[in-house]
């Protein structure tokens, strides 16, 4: 008498816990990823000895001259950036909690200050001011 096996050994591979796993860690990056906020513009920034990183803002505000103010890619001249923050609702200065300010090493103190009075007018209170690191140089020996 010949007995038969009623299990067949399973021959499949089963995919959905490994494309689970795999959706979860894309999910997982992209949550945990920075992003570059910052737009191309080209700035020779200040360097500081103790620069420190910036939080990332949905609003940046780049300073090249007295005529050329960007808010994030868009060109503004001064009164021009006045008009164009006025012009932003409650709503959208209530969702930006903090601005990024950079400015070329080249222009005028007097100049970043109006920038300054021209945001907090606006109800933009907290201004991050970004730099670029100084280089780190090597530490001098002690004198006698």
């Amino acid at each position: 008498m010949q007995f038969r096996r009623r299990l067949a050994p399973i021959s499949v591979l089963n995919l959905v816990p490994m494309v689970d796993v795999v959706f979860n860690l894309v999910v997982f990056f992209m949550v945990t990823s920075t992003f570059i906020v910052a737009p191309a513009i080209k700035l020779k920034l200040p360097a500081s000895t103790t620069a420190e990183n910036a939080k990332m803002s949905p609003l940046v505000v780049s300073v090249q001259s007295a005529d050329a103010l960007y808010v994030n890619r868009t060109r503004y001249n001064l009164a021009g950036f006045d008009r164009a923050l006025s012009a932003l609702g409650a709503p959208e200065r209530r969702a930006i909690h903090s601005v990024v300010l950079e400015g070329d090493e080249n222009i005028t103190y007097s100049l970043m200050v109006q920038v300054l009075d021209i945001l907090r007018k606006n109800g933009f209170e907290g201004i991050s001011l970004r730099m670029e690191p100084a280089p780190r140089s090597a530490p001098e020996a002690s004198r006698p």
